[in-house]
């Protein structure tokens, strides 16, 4: 059973920082890439973060300078770290895996995990 378990998420202060993980089991970590996504009330789901299965990673431009994607292949873990937090950063952070190397591609989620940045 795949399973992809976000932690980390809570409430803090704008400019304060947070680190999102999230631990996928039941795959081959090494050939799925990941991506951390986020959704606002009101607002399409948006990619915040990626991260390939050979390490190359990307970020949205909204996000760029204050927040970091790395993954972990010993834990299968792939974190977000994320600083100088905004209100604007508010949302539910959700994880995702998908690998082009299976024939049909293989896509997963997490439940997500909300995020809110608020004094």
């Amino acid at each position: 059973q795949v399973q992809l378990a976000e932690s980390g998420g809570g409430l803090v202060q704008p400019g304060g920082s947070l680190r999102l993980s999230c631990v996928a089991s039941g795959i081959v970590f090494a050939l799925y890439d990941y991506g951390w996504y986020r959704q606002a009330p009101g607002k399409e789901r948006e990619l915040v973060a990626g991260i390939t299965g050979s390490h190359y990673t990307s970020l949205a431009d909204s996000v760029k300078g204050r927040f970091t994607i790395s993954g972990d292949d010993a834990t299968n873990t792939v974190y977000l770290q994320m600083n100088e937090l905004k209100p604007e950063d508010t949302a539910v952070y959700i994880c995702n895996a998908k690998s082009t190397i299976y024939r049909p591609a293989r896509e997963h989620w997490g439940q997500g995990i909300q995020v809110t940045v608020s004094s």
